[in-house]
Protein backbone atom coordinates (compact mmCIF):
# COMPACT_ATOMS: atom_id res chain seq x y z
CA UNK A 1 0.00 0.00 0.00
CA UNK A 2 0.90 3.61 -0.79
CA UNK A 3 2.22 6.12 1.96
CA UNK A 4 -0.72 8.49 2.25
CA UNK A 5 1.24 12.28 2.31
CA UNK A 6 -0.53 15.41 3.56
CA UNK A 7 -1.12 17.64 0.67
CA UNK A 8 -3.36 17.78 -2.44
CA UNK A 9 -3.52 14.69 -4.41
CA UNK A 10 -3.58 14.63 -8.21
CA UNK A 11 -7.70 13.96 -8.57
CA UNK A 12 -8.13 16.86 -6.16
CA UNK A 13 -6.08 19.08 -8.21
CA UNK A 14 -7.59 18.64 -11.23
CA UNK A 15 -10.61 19.28 -9.67
CA UNK A 16 -9.62 22.59 -7.91
CA UNK A 17 -8.56 23.09 -10.97
CA UNK A 18 -11.74 22.61 -13.16
CA UNK A 19 -14.13 24.37 -10.51
CA UNK A 20 -11.82 27.41 -11.19
CA UNK A 21 -11.62 27.63 -14.73
CA UNK A 22 -15.51 27.21 -14.14
CA UNK A 23 -16.20 30.25 -11.98
CA UNK A 24 -13.65 32.44 -14.08
CA UNK A 25 -15.87 31.47 -17.24
CA UNK A 26 -19.04 32.10 -15.72
CA UNK A 27 -17.82 35.72 -14.04
CA UNK A 28 -16.19 36.74 -17.30
CA UNK A 29 -19.61 35.63 -18.78
CA UNK A 30 -21.52 37.93 -16.47
CA UNK A 31 -19.43 41.03 -17.08
CA UNK A 32 -19.76 40.42 -20.73
CA UNK A 33 -23.50 40.28 -20.33
CA UNK A 34 -24.09 43.01 -17.77
CA UNK A 35 -25.53 40.03 -15.65
CA UNK A 36 -28.96 41.01 -16.32
CA UNK A 37 -31.37 38.00 -17.70
CA UNK A 38 -32.70 38.58 -21.44
CA UNK A 39 -36.22 38.50 -21.02
CA UNK A 40 -38.33 38.79 -24.28
CA UNK A 41 -41.26 41.39 -23.51
CA UNK A 42 -44.90 39.84 -23.46
CA UNK A 43 -47.61 41.73 -24.36
CA UNK A 44 -50.96 41.47 -22.38
CA UNK A 45 -52.99 39.05 -25.19
CA UNK A 46 -49.70 36.98 -25.09
CA UNK A 47 -49.83 36.35 -21.29
CA UNK A 48 -53.57 35.12 -21.60
CA UNK A 49 -53.45 33.16 -24.65
CA UNK A 50 -53.24 29.02 -24.63
CA UNK A 51 -50.02 27.95 -25.78
CA UNK A 52 -50.90 23.97 -25.60
CA UNK A 53 -51.83 22.87 -28.35
CA UNK A 54 -52.12 18.67 -29.65
CA UNK A 55 -50.85 17.94 -32.63
CA UNK A 56 -50.00 15.53 -34.77
CA UNK A 57 -46.37 15.58 -33.51
CA UNK A 58 -47.19 15.28 -30.05
CA UNK A 59 -50.08 13.16 -30.55
CA UNK A 60 -47.24 10.57 -32.05
CA UNK A 61 -44.62 11.84 -28.87
CA UNK A 62 -47.13 9.96 -26.49
CA UNK A 63 -47.92 6.78 -28.78
CA UNK A 64 -44.25 6.24 -29.07
CA UNK A 65 -43.54 7.03 -25.33
CA UNK A 66 -46.40 5.26 -24.37
CA UNK A 67 -48.18 7.69 -22.16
Amino acid sequence: MADKTEGVDRRGFLASIGLGAGAAAAGAAAVVTGAAPARAAETEDEKVKARYKVTDHVKAFYRVNKY
